[in-house]
């Protein structure tokens, strides 16, 4: 009982912190930029009906970037957390087996091929991603699902899209700046619309997630084991592969490819927590929320009147510390 207790305040403790250093994040990403402001100057200028230069700024510009940060961290986190427990491998993650680039590869079409219907975007990113999906287990399909074959599958399909894409960008080269935020991951002038859009499409799949919390706990233990436990192994697999899937295709129609997240923050919060899913998903939530945020703010605060795309910014900072707890630990543990 002591040691259950023990566990209950550790992750309590774990939950709150991270609650109170992504609001004090927030509070510091709003009052800081180009132009720097108060605390007293942002409340009154958020309650007051008049509309004023602060008020745009604070109100029309940094708030829909910040919570899309929060949106987008918790999402690819919580997808790089569910395809982990899907390949048993703490180096699974969207981008690595293709899910994210089949979702930036329908984007890509769409902005390039046909500018008219950037309305739709989110609908086609997780088409592209479902197809991806859907094409990485039919080429690993071999009497049963193994991880090793969805991985491999995955590296394949990756390949193929990187390919298309990037004859696309050679193809349509004078429209290429509308779509190079897109390509590096950029949560610049990001609106009240896109907001709306994540909001409804990260909670579906975060409640999806929850939903597949025991399923992701059965697998860790090995398809033999989760059988005995009553799951059906490639069913679970498909399901939590599709909510991945899901969340990813809403990040990228938004913010475009942002890699590391769903790769390093999971493993982080293994490390803090421990492998149970029901505490990992919203450790993973909270702190992948934390990690983009700040990796947003440094992006458009550290080089003045330079808006450095997150996407850039992660990919400078995760793929070192990834390998320095790679050296540090020896080897990646799923457990």
């Amino acid at each position: 009982m002591k040691k259950k207790a023990k566990s209950i305040i550790k992750v309590t403790s774990v939950i709150l912190i991270l609650s109170c250093i992504l609001c004090v994040l927030a509070l510091i990403s709003i009052s800081i930029g180009s132009a720097r402001y108060s605390l007293s100057d942002i409340i009154t200028n958020l309650l007051t009906e008049e509309s004023n230069p602060i008020k745009i700024i604070i109100y029309n510009l940094r708030l829909p970037r910040i919570i899309s940060a929060i949106l987008i961290g918790a999402a690819l986190s919580v997808a790089g957390a569910l395809l982990q427990a899907v390949m048993r491998n703490p180096l699974a993650d969207p981008g690595t087996i293709g899910v994210s680039a089949g979702a930036g590869t329908a984007t890509t079409t769409i902005l390039l091929l046909f500018p008219h219907m950037t309305t739709a975007v989110p609908i086609f990113a997780f088409g592209g991603a479902a197809l991806a999906c859907g094409l990485i287990y039919l080429l690993a399909w071999k009497g049963g699902i193994d991880p090793v074959r969805i991985i491999l599958s995955g590296v394949a399909i990756n390949s193929v899209l990187g390919g298309y894409n990037g004859f696309l960008q050679m193809l349509y080269s004078d429209n290429l700046q509308g779509v190079l935020g897109f390509m590096n991951g950029s949560l610049s002038g990001r609106s009240w619309s896109d907001v709306k859009t994540l909001v409804i499409y990260v909670i579906i799949g975060l409640l999806l997630a929850i939903i597949c919390i025991k399923s992701a706990n059965a697998l860790q233990l090995g398809d033999e084991m989760a059988k005995n436990l009553g799951i059906n192994v490639n069913l679970s697999r498909i399901f939590l592969s599709a909510v991945s899937a899901f969340l990813a295709a809403a990040t990228v129609s938004v913010a475009g490819m942002i890699g590391f997240v769903g790769l390093v923050v999971p493993h982080i919060a293994r490390m803090i927590v421990g492998s149970d899913y029901k505490i990992m998903i919203p450790t993973s939530m909270l702190l992948g929320a934390v990690v983009l945020l700040f990796a947003d703010t440094v992006g458009r605060t550290l080089v003045p009147g330079m808006d450095i795309p997150v996407g850039t910014i992660m990919s400078m900072v995760g793929g070192p510390f990834f390998l320095y707890m790679l050296r540090k630990k020896g080897k990646i543990s799923g457990n």
